[in-house]
């Protein structure tokens, strides 16, 4: 598949990747802070983070990743309804859903498909990113089908090919998508790296992750000024960094920080080379 992002970087100089990463971590984290605190816009000087829409520094401060948390918490000590109910949330993906939802709502299969289709603000999913069609047992189950109705038969099966992983999100990603068949196993990684918020015992946060299309260009600069072999020695660098650059940081940054910051830092940067503009759903509106 083409990378649409490959070239987003091109014939841009940044001077130093490392600490123009660690800038970014901070100034994103300053806004939340400021904006969280009731401060009046503009929460910044930076003409970019003030125009274009960005994640936050850490992904648990994003709308998406604290409605999965809420959502999934009142079940987090029973293994079967946590995965039941993570693989329902990043099947759905949208905040506004899962806010309204609890996790006993999955329990009656065609009476959560009338709330997710009648009773719901539509699109009762996100399309932050793609969720294709998955197969079991030679059916193919689209996404509304895939978290009504299959998830619920299916956490056996999902539970023993997540305890055979070794803890590793990539393993357990693969071994899932073996069967599933899925042309893009994101919704399937999203999923299982959400387990190790509840359950590090079983997948671990340190746990090495795939390079995602939107991540590698920022990535690529990484690895190359710090004359790395691969990306993920680069990641474990970045890691061993950050008490370097930024020693008040909040928490130690895990791989998928470092991969999910990296793609955040190639949208910074495409705006300032021109390669994305400031529109659509880019464009930042300070009341959203």
């Amino acid at each position: 598949m083409k990378n649409p992002y490959e070239n987003a970087l091109n014939g841009l100089n940044i001077i130093d990747p490392v600490k123009s990463f660690f800038d970014w971590c901070k100034e994103r984290e300053s806004i939340r802070i400021k904006r969280e605190n009731g401060e009046k816009p503009p929460w910044t000087s930076d003409p970019i983070f003030q125009q274009g829409r960005f994640l936050n520094t850490f992904r648990e401060d994003d709308k998406g990743s604290k409605a999965v948390l809420r959502f999934c918490d009142p079940v987090k000590s029973s293994l079967k309804k946590l995965i039941h109910a993570l693989f329902f949330a990043r099947w759905c993906n949208q905040h506004t859903t899962l806010n309204l939802l609890t996790p006993s709502n999955l329990n009656n299969p065609s009476h959560l498909k009338d709330i997710l289709l009648n009773k719901m603000k539509q699109p009762w999913s996100s399309e932050a990113y793609p969720v294709v069609p998955l197969v079991w047992d030679g059916v193919e189950y689209d996404r509304l089908d895939a978290c009504t109705d299959l998830f619920p038969k299916i956490i056996d099966f999902l539970i023993n090919r997540i305890l055979s992983s070794n803890r590793n999100v990539v393993s357990a990603t693969n071994l899932i998508n073996q069967t599933f068949q899925m042309t893009n196993d994101f919704p399937i990684f999203m999923t299982v790296i959400d387990i190790s918020w509840f359950r590090p015992d079983i997948i671990s946060p340190n746990s090495s992750v795939p390079t995602g299309i939107g991540a590698k260009p920022y990535l690529d600069r990484l690895q190359t000024h710090l004359d790395l072999e691969n990306h993920h020695a680069t990641i474990e660098k970045m890691i061993s960094l950050q008490g370097e650059y930024w020693p008040s940081i909040r928490r130690q940054l895990t791989p998928v920080d470092i991969e999910y910051i990296s793609c955040e830092n190639r949208k910074y940067f495409s705006y300032i080379n021109g390669t994305k503009l400031f529109e659509g759903k880019n464009l930042f509106i300070i009341n959203e």
